[in-house]
């Protein structure tokens, strides 16, 4: 059985057991949270579809990590101006082990 999660304005499979990485979310590490955003849900009977999103069904996970992603650098140039800008950005993200989906 597995479950497709919105968080952050992206889309996420989430199975039992298993884990992804969202953009950070304002939680603690240990702390369970529920996502209540599930478009899809698919099990061995067949698959419900959302429209946006399915009542009654929810995945409960587990805040695993704070992290930052890798730096990036992001440069800026025009020729013949003298222009040159270099930037740098890491992105914070919250990983998320699934502990259950709850269909209702």
């Amino acid at each position: 059985m597995y479950a497709i999660v919105e968080s952050g304005g992206r889309q996420y499979r989430a199975e039992e057991g298993h884990g992804f990485s969202v953009e950070k979310l304002p939680y603690e590490v240990g702390d369970q949270i529920v996502l209540e955003n599930v478009l899809l849900l698919a099990n061995g009977d067949g698959v419900k579809i959302g429209q946006p999103t399915l009542a009654g069904v929810s995945v409960k996970a587990t805040v695993v990590e704070q992290y930052r992603g890798e730096k990036i650098f992001v440069w800026k140039y025009k020729p013949k101006k003298r222009y040159r800008h270099r930037a740098g950005h890491r992105q914070s993200y919250t990983r998320l082990r699934i502990d259950e989906i709850v269909a209702g």
